[in-house]
């Protein structure tokens, strides 16, 4: 039997969880320590198997299959592929710089890395699991720390960080419960036509279910994971959720929180419901673009950073609803390719902001200037992210935006050219937060404030450098995505009615 690397990929950031729990609590450094090697061990794991798997044969690969509960079907069945390693390296990579961003934790600095740890793993779950029943359980378990680390160490001037937890927290569970119903009722319905209870998502995509059936569980499926997903009118927790949050939450929520959402969409509702996704896909491309125009807009009348990059953040997440709806292997690699890269620049901004407040203690525009002179490098990295954002071609966001525009114009014409119209919008309030944050007249109160230095500049180098590799080299995102992404649309075409064209319009 091979060495189980996705599960001790899993287990890594666990252990080091574990091992926090026997330290002491005044031991804040070497809390840190634990937490950076754990995150390390799982990000070391994750790009060898990203570079290990092999693109040619595809499919599912490095399996780690147990039986569990064998009435329902349950198996431990870890496994990646084209579509979940790239959400796998995301993790780790954002979890990984998460901790760094992390180092300045004033109080309670135990409890905050057993939690940030326990939420790096529950994510990761549920990209290697190819189990719908533990894929749900992951799920659920997210959403317990994000909900604790909100509330004690949150920071919002808005919003209480009880309110900003608490939304975020009930918008979540409204949605699982959406979810839940639809697994529920997918597992009956299979096991009624099959025979025999399975809950892998493989089996679950062979089972050929009624029309109308997979149309109304499609529903379902859609407000679950749209909402995690932040997709309009769902979408109103996810500002407020940035803004209460910490820099490291903040970081992994719309990192990586959101791309659950985006990749269970594709992975169990278009996957093992392919006739209610050529239904719905319609209605999914109006409000994946309603959320790219809203939230910009939305942005641009903002003035803490947090809740600018929030709405941000939502508007791009409607890019990733208009690539899935086009329903094509064009649209759809460009919508996981633009998860990976949103993950990547959310993260960057989020933590150039967590950094900005720590020193200020403001995110409001109006209240900051000229910190370009006191903190270049923090500036070079805040220009990285907003650059990232607003698309610039050599970054790793053009070519997956691009490559949603062209599959979703083949399938819905106007709508896209919609959409793209919200660039313009992007770059008037990414290019006047960077002006008015880091240009302009220095204010004098600032002249005291220091650079990144020392493990501060670990977020900015890293997650940096895949901004600019994964723009220069996209072969590298886009030959594994494409791998992952056609096995299924080539199962779509399989089990939808003939009358339906992929890539076409109806």
């Amino acid at each position: 039997m091979s060495f189980p690397l996705l599960t001790a990929c899993l287990l890594a950031p666990l252990l080091a969880a574990l091992i926090i729990i026997f330290l002491p609590k005044d031991e804040s450094k070497l809390h840190k320590i634990v937490a950076v090697i754990g995150t390390f061990v799982s990000l070391a794991i994750s790009l060898y198997v990203f570079f290990a798997y092999d693109k040619s044969i595809g499919g599912i690969q490095f399996v780690e299959r147990i039986n569990w509960i064998k009435d329902l079907g349950v198996t431990y069945y870890m496994g990646v592929d084209g579509l979940s390693l790239p959400m796998l390296l995301l993790t780790n990579l954002i979890g990984f710089t998460a901790v760094f961003a992390s180092w300045n934790i004033p109080n309670r600095t135990k409890e905050f890395f057993i939690l940030l740890l326990v939420l790096i793993a529950g994510v990761m779950g549920t990209f290697i699991t190819q189990d719908l029943f533990i894929f749900l359980l992951f799920y659920e378990v997210v959403v317990i720390p994000i909900y604790i680390m909100v509330i004690i160490w949150g920071s919002s001037k808005r919003v209480t960080k009880e309110y900003a937890g608490m939304k975020l927290t009930i918008y979540l569970l409204i949605g699982s419960a959406f979810l839940l119903a639809a697994v529920i009722a997918t597992f009956v319905k299979a096991t009624q036509i099959t025979g025999t209870p399975d809950m892998s998502f493989q089996a679950l995509a062979q089972v050929n279910f009624p029309e109308q059936f997979q149309i109304w569980m499609f529903l379902l499926m859609l407000i679950g994971f749209g909402s995690l997903l932040s997709m309009f009118p769902f979408h109103s927790w996810s500002p407020d959720g940035y803004a209460g949050a910490p820099t490291a939450v903040s970081m992994i929520h719309a990192g990586v929180l959101k791309k659950i959402g985006g990749y269970g969409l594709i992975r169990f509702a278009v996957y093992v419901m392919p006739a209610g996704a050529a239904y719905w896909s319609p209605l999914i491309a109006v409000l994946g673009v309603a959320g790219c125009a809203y939230a910009a807009m939305g942005a641009l009348a903002q003035k803490d950073l947090k809740y600018i990059v929030g709405y941000s953040s939502v508007s791009h997440m409607g890019y990733v609803l208009l690539g899935v709806a086009a329903l094509s292997v064009v649209g759809v690699n460009g919508a996981v390719a633009n998860m990976f890269a949103h993950g990547v620049m959310a993260a960057l901004f989020f933590s150039m902001i967590g950094f900005i407040y720590e020193r200020t203690h403001t995110r409001n525009v109006s209240d900051l200037g000229g910190l370009a002179r006191q903190m270049p490098k923090l500036a070079v990295g805040f220009m990285m992210a907003a650059m990232a954002s607003l698309g610039l071609p050599g970054l790793v966001s053009f070519i997956p935006e691009f490559t949603i525009f062209v599959g979703s114009f083949e399938r819905f014409g106007l709508l896209a050219v919609v959409a793209i119209a919200g660039i313009i919008i992007t770059a008037l309030y990414v290019l006047r937060a960077g002006a008015n944050t880091l240009f302009g007249t220095p204010r004098e109160k600032y002249n005291h404030l220091k650079d990144l230095k020392g493990v501060e500049m670990v977020p900015l180098v890293v997650l940096g450098a895949v901004l600019v590799i994964g723009g220069l080299m996209p072969s590298l995102l886009f030959d594994m995505v494409d791998s992952g992404v056609a096995p299924i649309m080539s199962h779509i075409n399989e089990y939808l009615p003939t009358a339906v064209q992929i890539g076409g319009k109806y």
